[in-house]
């Protein structure tokens, strides 16, 4: 496919109807899905979607969890502690 040729990319009996905004292909009407207001084509629809999913559902406290949170507190108060005892020894 010859880019600048006006023919869809997809489909180069078709005539192009726009290009995609992230791949710059010439795409036909059946290539063209707008979303966000935006011409894409199917493959960069599908890696924008895939990218708005974001993170995961955050999970509920587990015994792992719990346990690295206590670990994490004692060595913030040994910290506060020995920066104490060092600033009283001066």
């Amino acid at each position: 496919m010859i880019q600048g040729s006006g023919r869809c990319h997809y489909h180069p009996e078709r005539t192009g109807l726009g290009i995609c905004v992230e791949c710059r292909r010439v795409i036909c009407r059946e290539c063209t899905t707008q979303f966000e207001g935006i011409n894409r084509c199917a493959s960069c629809l599908e890696k924008r979607l895939k990218a708005l999913d974001g993170p995961a559902e955050r999970r509920d406290w587990t015994v792992g969890h719990v346990l690295l949170a206590l670990l994490g507190a004692a060595v913030v108060y040994g910290g506060v502690l020995l920066l104490a005892n060092m600033a009283s020894g001066l």
